[in-house]
Formats: C-alpha cells, sequence, structure tokens
C-alpha cells in the first residue's frame, strides 16, 4: 500500500476516534472506510458532519445547529443541496463564468461579463487576502457542497464537480443577481465579437412598465403602534419564485439567524435573529457609472487618455468554453479595463468603462457579520462597511429602534457632472472620490410617527411627513419616483394601531388596488360618452361601476382591469418621461373615450376567445403552479394548479403576484412576487410568522414539495420556530449531515 494511501487512512480513524460516538460514527461502516480510502478530505468532512445536527421541521424547514460558526456554514450549505442542488449549482455557473459551459453558447457573454470583472486568479488572491475567520467560512461552504456531493453519488452535477472557497467571492452580497446584472450582455458581446455599438447601453434606473416589478417590501413599526408595545418588521421580497429557501442557523459563536437563503449562500440574507431584522429593498441609489474613454491604439497596444496622460489599458486573455450540442467548443478574447472598471460596451466612438460595486472580500464580510449584531449601535457599525450596494435596509430591534438605510455604498461624485449619463472618461474630475459616509446618506432613525415603509420607492416618503428632505441631499443619490404599491402601504401604516403579527399580516395583504383609481372612473366616464358606440360594453361596465378595486379570487372586474391596464402600458403614444402613475392619469384623463372603450373591448373580446365568456372570475385565470423541480418552469393549463386571488404589484398590490401567459396556455401563472414572507416582533422572546412559495424542497417526491402551496394561495402563515425547544418540538427529522436516515 502507498505510504501516502497509508497516511490518509490513518488520519481517517485518528478523526473517528476523536468524534467517537457508535449512533454516528462511520468506523462500524465497511463501505464508508472504503471511501475514505479513496478520497483525500473524507476524514475531515465526516468529522465536521459530526459537529453538526440538522433538525427538520413539520415544513422541512431546516435549523441547522453547529459548534463553530463555520461547522454552521458546512451543515447550511448542505441542507440547501438536499432541498434544491441544482438551484445552488447553477447561481456558482453563473456568477464564476461557466454557465455556457452547460447551458451552451447563449450564455457564453454572460460569463465574459462575470470574468471582465473578476478572473479566477483574481477570487483567489481575494479569498487568500481575507481574515481567517472569514476564510474558515469559506472553506466550510466547500466542503459543505463537496460533502453532499460525496453522499450523494446519484446526483449529477451538471457543471461544477467540486467547489472551491473562492467561489463565494463571485457572490458575495446576495441581491437578485446584484449590480452586475444591470451591464447589458448585449453590450458586452456587441463589443467583443464585433468591436461596435450596442444598441442600448445602461439606462439608470429604468424600470420596464411591462414587467413585474422587481423588488420588495419593507416595514418597521414602532412599539407604539402595536399592540404588545414591541417592535415589529415585515420582510416582504418580491423576487421570482423559488429563488430563495428558509433556513435556520445556529452556533455557539453567538449565531442565532433565521430567514431566507439565496442558494448557494451561507449567510441568512433577508431575516433576524433574537435582537434585530434586517429587509433589504432594491435601491434606486446611482451605484453604477459609465465612462467614455478616448483610445489610442500605438504599436498594437491600447491606451486611454486621462487628463494629459495617456495610460495603457490593462489587456488580459481568457479562454472560455461552451456547450455545443454533444462537444465542448471554446472562444478565447482579450478582455479590456481601466483604473475605473473593464470595458463593456461602446457609445459611438468611445469605448465605455463600467465603475461599480467589487469589493469581494468586504461584501462578504458586511453580509456575513449583519446576520450576529445584537443592537442598532452594533448593526449601524456593520454598515460603515458600505458593500451592500444594490440595496436599501429596513431595520428594526428589541431595544424599540426603527432605521431605514437608503443605499449603503454611494461614490462621491462632482456635482457639476450628470452621472445619470455617460460621463467623458478623459477628464480626471468625474473620477469617484471615495464614497460618502452613512451619516451623509439617506437615513432614517426612530421617526416620530412609529412606522418606515419602502417598497422601491422614493426614500422621501419613507416615513411620511418625518421623511427625508431630497434637497438636503446630491441628486444622484436617489430618484424622487414613487409607485402604487408604496402609495397603498402608506395610506394603511398613517391609520396603523395595535398592530399584532396577524393584523400586520392583514396589512400586508390588503387586497385593494390603487392603480386602478384613475382607470376604471375613466372607462366609466368614456362609457357614459360613447354608449352608442359600445352597447357590448354595458355589462362589463356595470361590474366595473360596482367594484370596490379589492382584488380577490371571485372578482371578474380584476379579470377585465388586469389585461386592460396592461394594454394601456403596452401603448406607445404616451409623452415621453412619465412613470405607471403618470401614465394611468393620462390614459384616464387626456386618452379620448373611444380610444379607452377600443382597449376594453380588445379585453372582452380575447377573453371570450380563451374562456367563452367574458365575466371570468380572476382565480379562474390567475393561477400558482408547479409540475417539476426544474429551473425552467413547465406551464399545462391541463395540470392541477392553484386559483390566486393576489394581484400584480404594477397595480399597487402589496402582496404581490406577477403572472403571465406561456406558450399554448390562456390562462396566467405566476412566477414571481409574494415568496419567502415574514413578521416579526421583537419582545422579550422573538416571535416570528412565515410563508414561502409552493415548499421547501425542489423534490416532487417530498413531502415540501407543495405543502405551502395552500397555505399560500390563502395567505395562512405558520409559526416559525425559532428556540431550541420549539425546534426539537417540531422536528420530523434529526440527522448529521450525510446520515440523513438515522434518527
Amino acid at each position: 500500500m502507498k505510504k501516502n494511501t497509508i497516511l490518509r487512512v490513518l488520519l481517517f480513524l485518528w478523526a473517528v476516534f476523536q468524534i467517537s460516538c457508535p449512533a454516528h460514527s462511520p468506523v462500524n461502516n465497511p463501505e464508508q472506510t472504503q471511501r475514505a480510502d479513496q478520497h483525500p478530505d473524507v476524514a475531515r468532512w465526516e468529522a465536521q458532519a459530526a459537529r453538526v445536527t440538522i433538525f427538520r421541521d413539520d415544513f422541512g424547514v431546516a435549523h441547522v445547529y453547529g459548534e463553530s460558526d463555520a461547522d454552521a456554514v458546512f451543515g447550511l450549505v448542505y441542507a440547501q443541496c438536499e432541498d434544491d442542488f441544482y438551484r445552488v449549482e447553477r447561481n456558482y455557473l453563473w456568477a464564476i463564468g461557466r454557465l455556457a459551459q452547460v447551458e451552451g453558447k447563449g450564455a457564453l457573454y454572460s460569463d465574459l461579463r462575470a470574468r471582465l470583472f473578476m478572473t479566477r486568479d483574481e477570487a483567489v488572491a481575494h479569498f487568500d487576502s481575507a481574515p481567517e475567520w472569514l476564510k474558515k467560512l469559506c472553506i466550510a461552504f466547500a466542503d459543505g457542497i463537496n460533502y453532499y456531493l460525496y453522499t450523494h453519488p446519484e446526483v449529477t452535477p451538471k457543471g461544477l464537480d467540486r467547489f472551491e472557497p473562492w467561489m463565494p467571492m463571485y457572490f458575495s452580497e446576495g441581491s437578485i443577481g446584484g449590480d452586475i446584472e444591470r451591464v447589458s450582455i448585449e453590450g458586452v458581446q456587441a463589443f467583443y465579437e464585433h468591436g461596435s455599438a450596442a444598441s442600448q447601453p445602461l439606462v439608470k434606473h429604468d424600470i420596464n412598465p411591462l414587467q413585474e416589478p422587481r423588488g420588495s417590501n419593507g416595514f418597521a413599526i414602532s412599539e407604539k403602534l402595536t399592540a404588545s408595545g414591541h417592535p415589529m418588521l415585515l420582510i416582504n421580497p418580491h423576487t421570482t419564485f423559488f429563488f430563495r429557501g428558509e433556513y435556520h442557523v445556529v452556533s455557539k459563536e453567538n449565531l442565532n439567524a433565521y430567514g431566507a437563503v439565496t442558494w448557494g449562500q451561507f449567510f441568512i440574507y433577508q431575516g433576524f435573529n433574537e435582537k434585530t431584522g434586517w429587509m433589504h429593498t432594491s435601491t434606486y441609489t446611482d451605484v453604477i457609472d459609465e465612462y467614455l474613454e478616448t483610445i489610442i491604439e500605438r504599436d498594437g497596444q491600447y491606451f486611454y487618455k486621462y487628463g494629459d496622460q495617456e495610460r495603457p489599458i490593462q489587456a488580459i486573455p481568457v479562454t472560455l468554453k461552451f456547450r455545443d450540442e454533444n462537444q465542448m467548443g471554446e472562444k478565447s478574447f482579450t478582455m479590456y479595463r481601466t483604473h475605473r472598471g473593464p470595458i463593456t460596451h461602446k457609445i459611438g466612438d468611445h469605448w465605455v468603462s463600467t465603475a461599480l460595486m467589487w469589493e469581494p472580500v468586504k461584501a462578504l464580510t458586511q453580509s456575513y457579520l449583519r446576520t450576529k449584531q445584537t443592537d442598532h449601535a452594533g448593526f449601524r457599525n456593520m454598515m460603515d462597511i458600505r458593500t451592500n450596494s444594490s440595496n436599501n435596509t429596513v431595520y428594526a430591534d428589541a431595544q424599540g429602534n426603527i432605521a431605514y438605510y437608503h443605499g449603503n455604498f454611494i461614490p462621491k461624485r462632482d456635482t457639476r457632472f450628470d452621472f445619470s449619463k455617460p460621463v467623458d472618461g478623459s477628464n480626471p474630475a468625474t473620477d469617484w472620490q471615495g464614497l460618502h459616509t452613512v451619516d451623509e446618506s439617506i437615513t432614517l432613525l426612530n421617526p416620530p410617527n412609529g412606522w418606515i415603509q419602502n417598497c422601491n420607492s422614493t426614500p422621501f416618503t419613507a416615513a411620511g411627513a418625518n421623511s427625508p428632505n431630497k434637497t438636503d441631499y446630491p441628486r444622484y443619490m436617489s430618484i424622487d419616483r414613487e409607485n402604487f404599491r408604496a402609495i397603498h402601504a402608506i395610506r394603511l401604516l398613517e391609520t396603523a394601531d395595535a398592530l399584532t403579527l396577524d393584523r400586520l399580516i392583514a396589512l400586508a395583504y390588503d387586497p385593494y388596488l390603487p392603480g386602478f383609481e384613475a382607470l376604471v372612473p375613466g372607462l366609466v366616464s368614456a362609457f357614459e360618452g360613447h354608449k352608442a358606440a359600445y352597447p357590448d360594453l354595458k355589462d362589463p361596465i356595470d361590474v366595473l361601476r360596482q367594484w370596490d378595486l379589492r382584488v380577490d379570487a371571485d372578482s371578474v372586474a380584476m379579470s377585465l382591469m388586469h389585461f386592460y391596464a396592461d394594454l394601456c402600458l403596452a401603448q406607445d403614444d404616451f409623452p415621453e418621461d412619465l412613470n405607471t402613475i403618470e401614465k394611468f392619469r393620462y390614459q384616464a384623463d387626456r386618452v379620448t373615450g373611444n380610444k379607452q372603450l377600443a382597449l376594453l373591448a380588445r379585453v372582452v373580446a380575447q377573453l371570450t376567445q380563451d374562456f367563452g365568456h367574458w365575466n371570468v372570475p380572476w382565480g379562474e385565470i390567475n393561477r400558482y403552479q408547479r409540475l417539476t423541480g426544474d429551473i425552467e418552469q413547465h406551464f399545462d393549463d391541463a395540470g392541477p394548479s392553484l386559483p390566486i386571488g393576489l394581484a400584480s404589484g404594477k397595480w399597487g398590490a402589496l402582496a404581490s403576484f406577477g403572472a403571465k401567459p406561456f406558450a399554448n396556455t390562456k390562462r396566467i401563472y405566476g412566477t414571481s412576487g409574494n415568496s419567502f414572507v415574514a413578521v416579526v416582533e421583537f419582545g422579550p422572546k422573538v416571535k416570528a410568522k412565515t410563508l414561502l412559495a409552493g415548499g421547501q424542497s425542489a423534490d416532487p417526491g417530498s413531502p415540501h414539495f407543495a405543502d405551502q402551496a395552500k397555505p399560500y394561495a390563502a395567505g395562512q402563515f405558520k409559526d416559525a420556530a425559532y428556540y431550541r425547544e420549539a425546534v426539537e418540538a417540531r422536528a420530523r427529522a434529526v440527522y448529521h449531515p450525510g446520515r440523513e436516515g438515522e434518527q
């Protein structure tokens, strides 16, 4: 036997002796001993797994207990792989720039975009520079996933057979894709494939009115507005369904966090611990800038003008692989960077460099330390790291504090320049001048009205009359744009009192839709002036006339107005720069009655064609369906589905359900909106209720694939098991990673 093999066996046996526990030790399992002999890391994995206990409760939520934080991380990512390995894997294929190896050439420029901002060698260097405690967590992350794959040989990765500790450097913040997703793949492809300009460069803060809003709602409620006298927090992310799972992670190093985890990340992204709670909403803080670079070519090398200098452009060769039917192809590029960031596209004759937050070690540090804060002072100090770039934060704690942070990473700029558009990169004055401090940014702490809200809306209405004043801040810190969700939230919070967790849920699910306040009267008025021309619309108009603008599954008016509002937004003859609120007012007040009624007639005709009659209850159209655990969902009108009495956030629905039709479907199916939702009360003991779209597991054979589907449709929350006694009482399985069959 080779010397190194003997050494591995001896190390394995030593580890077994150290953790000697007959119920869980692999010492009497010949198969495990043989595998240990074949794999150099298994002894270390087994030793760490023995320090982790996973409790699965009655809804399949994993409560992960580890001796150390690293042990807890090991168990957390292992549990995520049990629930949905392929989403964990895909997030890293996307993040590290290897997606095309699985999904084909169409993903090649997504991969190139990832590498433009960080190469593999740079990710390794960032990992090497991290503090030791963070390195341990990153190693535990890789070990937890690799141990899952080792103990589940039936799982076949699509592209990542082994995970590495440097990989979290690519995926350090947790939000929906992060800032990098706003860098146009089309622009990257046009430049690096053809050397041409992008047809559509970055448009800052652009919102497509036809798409479901991507973002979230967060409410913080002070003790004076609650029945118990304790602060409360609403955690209501609006993401694509199944984008995050629900987890609870505990260690003996003061970690005890509960909430939503983006697949593959080792920290609770939106959630709470015993003393503090944090909710992130997508921000309109300007954190990305484009620089028009003046390029000079000399002897085959490129330079860019910077004041009186001609600086050499950094050129980095990269070869990317992509799947081409049943074989692997590859394509080589030379990537370019200036001191501000990579060249991402071209506008006219100018190469464009893009500057955004790219501090992986600091961002990962902030994301993790956030989960361990015990009071506002600590939370505020954590915010000084200033790398939570794409998010606002709504906060509450057990000491009675509520707070709001609008953005966190905010570069200082020379206000002589309009950074909402590309600026002259040859002028050094356009460089960022450091970062604004937290105190200089838009914040709120304990406003006297007793509530804070953000629904991806302007911060200047976050606390009603007690909101920040926009004249106190540079214009690039936020745009002053409202939406129907925020209007809805403010009205409800202004009259809120004696809230309980159940009343907070009712408030967050209030069915009123302010988006139709102008459109419905506009249609009724239009009909009064054109009755003779549209006699077939009398009955639909009568339905709308009697509607209270509240959505439920039985509402015919909701069916009519959903499609009517979509047709309104699809028109291209609005004046420029109108937001959705302004477009609806314009539609009701300025568009001719004939044109309004013609759109409604189209809706009536389409409903009649699709369903046999126009007066279709909303729940017959608006459905929840999950047939498989596939990342790309398939929908089928003939398959089982549930009626949903929620509506799109576009219309002001706080409980958002973004649905759309698919190929060969007449019904519309939800794909985004309310996903993980929690309400939390910070008293002597923290209390919380949660709800997850569908269920915890991606396995259709699991009892937790769809056990929350009917409660989701009904808005029925479950109690979160936070304290150990509740976790043990509700446990349906208790095991160490790799020992799922042992109780």
